[in-house]
């Protein structure tokens, strides 16, 4: 599978999260979102630089939902609630949020 994006052609695997970390940068989080008819807002770009901050600088890292309200919370200065973070992400914001990170697909259920 692949998606364009710029007149590049850009590999994907079968759940659609980039095949090679290195293709991803703001036009292709941009396409992946709209894939999904979500518009990017700057929480979602708090969302999606914490989750690639935590896979590059902690040995590929891929925090469940509980991690990422948490850290939502404290950039934000307010309690977050899981239903905040799936409003952002409906399809569940640790793999949701992750694909349009140009993170590997997590294989998990859940978050907490």
């Amino acid at each position: 599978m692949s998606i364009e994006v710029n007149g590049t052609t850009i590999e994907t695997d079968s759940h659609d999260n980039l095949v090679n970390t290195a293709d991803w940068n703001e036009d292709v989080a941009k396409v992946l979102a709209a894939s999904d008819s979500i518009e990017l807002t700057q929480e979602h770009w708090d969302v999606i630089k914490y989750l690639r901050e935590e896979f590059f600088d902690n040995n590929g890292s891929q925090p469940m939902e509980r991690a990422i309200n948490k850290a939502m919370g404290d950039r934000w200065g307010k309690k977050i609630a899981s239903k905040d973070l799936y409003k952002l992400f409906p399809l569940a914001p640790s793999k949701q949020g992750n694909r349009i990170a140009g993170l590997p697909y997590v294989n998990r259920k859940g978050g907490y």
